[in-house]
């Protein structure tokens, strides 16, 4: 059994849900009654048939904010959530943010874009970026994060709901921890896992410390996390934007492209482009009534 949830927040009708089980029943779908999981935002289709092949057809519908999630009825409500945080959690890139700082900003967001892009590898364009910043002080984190980092929508919202429902969350970012930490405090994650800059002086010295939190870093804890809180991936919930949270999101039971980058959306069991992250809540069968609002 598999369930297509359809969103558009405000403006989701009948008629875009019919054709929804339309598209379903031509392709020799085995389909049962939608529910609404909240009128005019959220729908539920639930039927029997190929899930590749459901998904295939349900992307071809094309009306402007529809996101639709297809994935198997089963274990829908994960007990463990992974996200990234730069253009995830919150709504900017920390580096290049830092980078303006220092008057880069064009230089490292170029790299910044390819590295998300999967064009260039991780850890290298990390130890680049960084390297240019090198002499940067130390208190311009600070200032950067308070002047610039702002949370994603829904995302306390998220991760409020799915914990009051006996989740697990950690915030895992190739970013740095002078952001990341702060940031999961805010949402409310259970752990925090990122790069730390060396410092010396208060300065950085333009070089990260060992070990460096990559897309295997990220693999690995969510499967590490998984097996710790005795949890098959298919409870597991990961979500991310880019190149570098292609392994997690495609290990997870659900793995969601959060408006992501050509690559990561592709290998994403579902992309989420038009809305926020209460998206995900919906996706995992919780009716607004039941989320916690953040």
């Amino acid at each position: 059994m598999f369930v297509a949830t359809l969103i558009a927040a405000g403006k989701l009708t009948g008629e875009v849900v019919r054709e929804a089980i339309d598209r379903l029943d031509a392709t020799e779908h085995e389909v049962g009654a939608p529910h609404w999981l909240d009128e005019g935002d959220a729908a539920d289709i639930v039927f029997q048939g190929s899930l590749v092949s459901a998904r295939a057809e349900l992307a071809k519908m094309d009306h402007g904010a529809l996101d639709v999630v297809v994935q198997p009825l089963g274990d829908r409500t994960k007990k463990l959530i992974i996200a990234d945080m730069d253009s995830t959690m919150i709504t900017v890139e920390c580096i290049d943010e830092l980078a303006d700082y220092a008057g880069l900003k064009p230089q490292i967001a170029a790299i910044t874009e390819r590295a998300m892009r999967g064009e260039i590898d991780f850890a290298a364009a990390l130890a680049e970026r960084v390297g240019l910043l090198g002499g940067m002080a130390e208190s311009t984190l600070v200032d950067c994060r308070m002047e610039r980092v702002r949370l994603t929508r829904g995302a306390r919202t998220l991760i409020q709901t799915m914990k009051a429902h006996g989740a697990y969350s950690i915030l895992i970012s190739g970013g740095f921890m002078p952001f990341a930490g702060p940031v999961g405090e805010a949402i409310g994650f259970d752990k925090v896992i990122a790069n730390e800059l060396e410092i010396a002086n208060g300065r950085l010295t333009g070089k990260v410390l060992e070990p460096i939190v990559d897309s295997a870093a990220k693999l690995e804890t969510l499967k590490a996390e998984a097996a710790k809180h005795g949890l098959p991936l298919a409870e597991t919930l990961a979500v991310g934007d880019g190149a570098n949270d292609i392994p997690m999101i495609t290990a997870a039971g659900l793995g969601i492209g959060y408006h992501p980058h050509p690559a990561a959306g592709e290998a994403a069991a579902a992309a989420i482009r038009h809305h926020d992250l209460t998206a995900l809540l919906w996706a995992q069968g919780y009716p607004r009534r039941s989320w916690v609002l953040g």
